[in-house]
């Protein structure tokens, strides 16, 4: 097998990046899917949501041997009626990481093909993945915020009616996982090296 460049590209190695290829297609697709099975639950007429409590005892492991307390921080809690803007919120914070991970499927598939002609350092190829760095860090990061907000949303709705919900629900609540942002710093650095092997393929070529 031999790319456009006229660099050989070995059965092996076409077949291990066709199957990094093809995998990366599946998974954008079941992420994909995931999206369009979220914006059904989020918008049906009875939606589970995951609710941040204030804290609450958990009765069942009072009085084990070896546990000194037990809280439970959140609840399943399944709404009859919600707002727009509530449920918006809430699909976004799934809808968010999914569709940066479609972003990053698309760059890893194109990459292996390009790999497979032996172009890899095309032009386009650092900004491709720089986009989908920004993709990651905000998908990730406002994904978790949305979230966040929308249950804020609900809480503050169900306080209007009944104050006492702020005594079991929290207002606003979130764990922040600073993960997308280190995957965002890391395909940054990926995007600057193809970048620089870009330049230097050009420096090369000029020598020739």
């Amino acid at each position: 097998m031999t790319g456009n460049t006229g660099r050989p590209v070995s059965r092996a190695d076409g077949f291990g990046l066709g199957l990094i290829a093809t995998g990366a297609v599946s998974v954008g697709i079941a992420a994909l899917v995931a999206v369009i099975k979220g914006a059904f639950e989020v918008f049906g007429s009875e939606v589970a949501v995951r609710m941040p409590v204030t804290g609450g005892a958990v009765s069942s492991l009072a009085g084990v041997d070896g546990i000194r307390s037990a809280d439970y921080s959140q609840a399943d809690v399944t709404f009859t009626t919600l707002s727009a803007g509530a449920r918006w919120m809430l699909l976004l914070e799934g809808a968010l990481p999914a569709l940066a991970t479609i972003g990053v499927c698309a760059v890893a598939w194109w990459l292996g093909v390009s790999l497979i002609r032996g172009r890899a350092f095309r032009k386009t190829m650092s900004t491709t993945i720089g986009i989908a760095a920004c993709l990651v860090v905000a998908g990730g990061m406002f994904g978790q915020l949305c979230g966040a907000i929308g249950r804020a949303m609900i809480v503050d709705r169900l306080g209007s009616d009944d104050p006492s919900i702020y005594d079991t629900f929290a207002v606003f609540s979130i764990d922040l996982d600073l993960a997308p942002l280190g995957w965002g710093f890391a395909l940054a650095l990926i995007a600057m090296a193809f970048a620089t092997g870009q330049r230097m393929q050009r420096d090369t070529e000029g020598l020739v």
